[in-house]
């Protein structure tokens, strides 16, 4: 049986509203949700930003991606992108090179070496979403994807 939010976070008082309650579950969810994938990526001793870039690279093909475009793209946004490339570089996970067309942009691909780790996380990954997510229905899945969405909307309006 489920436990209540209120109880999990041993609140005696009622929330203040259901925006408030909406709030605080979704924050609850998602914090250990990640801490899961957290667990997951520290086998291939990645950071979940680090995972996020090479999923974003992989995507990008062999043209890569300007720097800046990395970051845009990133689930949750690092204020430091420079930082962590530059840490993923130095792993060999990612090359960065000066663009042929404008110097000025730096372009980021996935390495060989990044890619091998990414497709090794593929179905550990999948399985993990599968534990965390697996008993909800399609209906429900579509459901909450399309309210997230909703809500995501007003804020990045």
């Amino acid at each position: 049986m489920p436990r209540r939010l209120q109880t999990q976070i041993k609140q005696s008082r009622p929330f203040t509203s259901p925006e408030a309650k909406a709030f605080v579950n979704l924050l609850r969810t998602s914090s250990l949700l990640v801490a899961q994938l957290n667990d997951e990526l520290k086998a291939s001793d990645l950071s979940q930003p680090q995972y996020n870039v090479l999923r974003i690279l992989r995507g990008a093909g062999a043209d890569g991606l300007p720097s800046g475009e990395v970051g845009s793209r990133m689930v949750n946004r690092d204020p430091d992108v420079t930082r962590l490339l530059d840490r993923m570089e130095t792993r060999g996970l990612v090359a960065r090179s000066r663009a042929e067309t404008d110097r000025r942009v730096i372009v980021v691909r996935i390495t060989p070496h990044g890619r091998s780790i990414l497709d090794a996380l593929d179905a550990p990954i999948e399985a993990l979403h599968a534990r965390q997510l697996g008993h909800l229905s399609r209906t429900d899945l579509r459901t909450l994807n399309a309210l997230l969405e909703k809500a995501r909307e007003a804020v990045e309006r």
